[in-house]
Formats: structure tokens, C-alpha cells, sequence
């Protein structure tokens, strides 16, 4: 249960004993009145409906009392709110305690922060969507000027040399010329693609900006610059027994 505050607890024992010492049911009010001063923060329609009650309860004859005792039951009995707020008398003679009107609020949390964030679609899918379609559009457009550069029909009794696979491989090929196959094909592509699998969990830095993700870069120029001097070297340096030559002494051993 709420603990009554002393300053109440001393109004109510005020309140009784002024009404225990009055002699006429009319003195009981102004009793209850001297013994609880009027607070200049009560409305004054609050007073006026307390006026009213008193002189309803003096014209019942010895309701008067009754009506101080159930105000000073209701003072004691009722929990305080918060120190300091005004009481003031309802209708009926009751005492009503006055609470602090609260503007009502949202329920939600609105968060009005803006964020870097979109949505995958529509944002991102459509602009790659018009990327892959102009892509599309110039390779056909392309195709019908120019011709693809295909070599004659393949002989499968004359093995052409150097025998060199398309540039997209030449790198793999270009490794095999230097570590076992076990190594060249399977161990270094294997790190590589671990590396760059991790890469997004070692760096976690969110920022878009360059200077603010030298790692990243760092690594994916790394690996972009090793397998380009890999294809480069197998296509321009690379002549007959794919041994190494000089392009601009012996010519280009590579055809598209």
C-alpha cells in the first residue's frame, strides 16, 4: 500500500478535531475549510461546485458532518499522486485530487534519421536490367558489321604451335610453366577465391569511399594485377613450345 504523506495525515487529524469541537452542523464545513486552506491552483469552477455542495449539505440540516467525515476518509484513504498537488472539494462533498493534463502521444517509435540503405529491387535490379540491355543491344548491333574472327576447321592430325588455350585460361596455363599442377591448378586459384570470399568479413568497414577501405582495394587491385600479367605474359610473351620470347623481336604467337 502507498504511504499517506505526513502533511495530509496532519490535515485530516485538523479536519477532525475541528469537527469533533463544532457545535452546529454549519460550523462543520467552515471547520474543514480553515483546516485545509484554499490553494490559489484550484480552478475556480472546482470552488464554486464545492460552495454548492457545502450549501446543499447545511440546507439537509445534520447531513453537514456527515459529508467533512466522508471528505477527511476520502483524504486519508486516498494515495497521494505526487507531492505538492492541489485538493480540492468535488461534488458531493468528496475530495478530487487535480492531476497534470499529459499530451497525448504516438505509440510508435518514429525514427525520422535518414539511412544509406535501398532496397535491392526496384532500385538496384532495374538500373543492372538497363545495363545488361544496352549491353545486349551492342553486342547484336556489333555483330551484324563485324565478323567473329573464327579459324579454319580444326585438324586433329596436326596439333598447331604453340598450343595455347583462350585468354581466359592462359593464366592457369601460365602457372602450370612454373609450379606443379597440383599447385598452379588447384592450391593458388584455391586461395585466391578463399581470400576474396573472407575478404567482406575481415573488412568490415561500411563506408563507400575509397580512402576508407585500403584493405579492400588493396587486395582486390593485388589480385586483379596478378592474373593480368599472368594472361599478358601467356599471350604476347609465350612463342613456340610456349617458350618465352619477346613480341617485338620473334612477332605474336596469339590468335582470338
Amino acid at each position: 500500500m502507498t504511504e499517506i504523506p505526513e502533511h495530509l495525515l496532519k490535515r485530516a487529524q485538523a479536519a477532525r478535531e475541528k469537527a469533533a469541537a463544532a457545535e452546529t452542523p454549519a460550523e462543520a464545513p467552515a471547520a474543514a475549510e480553515a483546516a485545509a486552506p484554499a490553494d490559489p491552483r484550484i480552478p475556480a469552477h472546482l470552488l464554486e461546485r464545492s460552495k454548492a455542495a457545502r450549501a446543499k449539505s447545511e440546507g439537509d440540516g445534520g447531513g453537514g458532518a456527515v459529508a467533512v467525515q466522508e471528505r477527511v476518509a476520502s483524504v486519508v484513504a486516498a494515495p497521494p499522486a505526487a507531492a505538492g498537488v492541489p485538493v480540492g472539494a468535488g461534488p458531493g462533498g468528496h475530495t478530487q485530487r487535480l492531476l497534470t493534463v499529459v499530451k497525448s502521444g504516438s505509440i510508435q517509435d518514429v525514427k525520422a534519421s535518414p539511412v544509406d540503405k535501398v532496397h535491392t529491387w526496384p532500385h538496384l535490379l532495374i538500373g543492372e536490367f538497363v545495363a545488361a540491355l544496352a549491353c545486349l543491344t551492342f553486342t547484336f548491333i556489333f555483330s551484324i558489321f563485324v565478323n567473329a574472327p573464327l579459324m579454319q576447321q580444326a585438324n586433329p592430325n596436326q596439333t598447331p604451335n604453340p598450343s595455347k588455350a583462350p585468354w581466359y585460361f592462359l593464366g592457369l596455363q601460365e602457372l602450370l610453366t612454373m609450379f606443379h599442377p597440383m599447385i598452379a591448378g588447384v592450391t593458388i586459384p584455391g586461395v585466391g577465391l578463399i581470400v576474396l570470399i573472407l575478404a567482406p568479413y575481415i573488412d568490415k568497414n561500411p563506408s563507400n569511399k575509397p580512402e576508407d577501405r585500403k584493405f579492400a582495394i588493396s587486395l582486390m587491385t593485388i589480385h586483379l594485377m596478378f592474373w593480368a600479367v599472368l594472361v599478358i605474359i601467356g599471350s604476347f610473351f609465350r612463342g613456340p613450345g610456349f617458350n618465352f620470347t619477346l613480341p617485338w623481336r620473334d612477332g605474336i604467337f596469339f590468335e582470338l
